[in-house]
């Protein structure tokens, strides 16, 4: 008997099943990565805004603080803040190139150098109305919130234009528009410590030692100013301190 052999298709088996679960795992492996670049593009790019927001406003604070020291320079020299010399009359505020009898002056003569340094001996922090002893203990104070705080007071340090009317305006520095009854630690402030650099004979050791290489500085009195300004930024962390020291000489006829 012959047998005879019928022709049965073959299953097609998964092959393609399989080739469409490899295409969807690939898909995936895609899709994740392209979420991770994503995300690592936008944290890139907000740790940059970061990087360039505090830039900035340390910038800003550190214009503020040049700024301070300016109207300082204009307060030691007793003019306004253009420069024109202060003139006391009924239409000027007291306070105003220091302007009134219960505001402490800058010395012109060596008696009222004496008297100021033995009266500033007296107050708080050994500062009024931003004029200071020199510091005798530690040199950057505005590191101690605790000193910082007394420091930054109405009546202890100085804002900017308080004693010589610079104006606050649309053309200054957004940062130091405040006034000395905000916040102490909004705008800024400066203090200038008033330092005998040698006596009148010249042989005292004040400063520096008059036996060494002193400069010959024209003074009368014979005091140094050094001036710390300080302004804060926008940002809760941002703070520049500047310092200088400034000779008030006497011109030689």
């Amino acid at each position: 008997m012959q047998r005879e052999h019928l022709n049965m298709p073959r299953p097609f088996f998964s092959f393609h099943r399989r080739q469409k679960g490899i295409s969807l795992f690939v898909v995936i492996v895609f899709v994740m990565l392209s979420m991770l670049l994503a995300i690592w593009a936008s944290r890139t790019s907000l740790f940059n805004e970061m990087i360039i927001g505090n830039d900035a406003d340390y910038q800003r604070a550190f214009e503020a603080a040049q700024s301070l020291q300016q109207d300082a320079e204009f307060d030691i020299r007793g003019v306004r803040s253009d420069g024109s010399d202060c003139q006391t009359s009924s239409t000027s505020p007291d306070r105003v190139c220091r302007v009134g009898g219960s505001i402490m002056k800058f010395p012109l003569e060596a008696q009222e150098a004496v008297r100021l340094l033995s009266d500033l001996g007296t107050k708080t922090m050994f500062c009024q109305n931003g004029l200071c002893l020199k510091r005798t203990g530690d040199q950057d104070f505005w590191t101690d919130e605790t000193t910082l705080a007394a420091m930054a007071v109405d009546g202890v340090g100085a804002r900017y234009g308080q004693y010589t009317g610079a104006a606050t305006g649309a053309n200054s520095n957004p940062l130091l528009i405040t006034t000395s009854t905000t916040s102490s630690k909004q705008g800024g402030w400066y203090w200038i410590e008033v330092m005998p650099y040698m006596d009148e004979a010249g042989n005292t050791n004040l400063i520096a030692n008059a036996t060494s290489n002193n400069l010959d500085l024209n003074l009368k009195p014979r005091v140094v100013y050094r001036i710390t300004a300080l302004a804060y930024g926008r940002k809760a962390n941002t703070m520049v301190v500047l310092q200088q020291t400034y000779v008030r000489q006497k011109e030689k006829n």
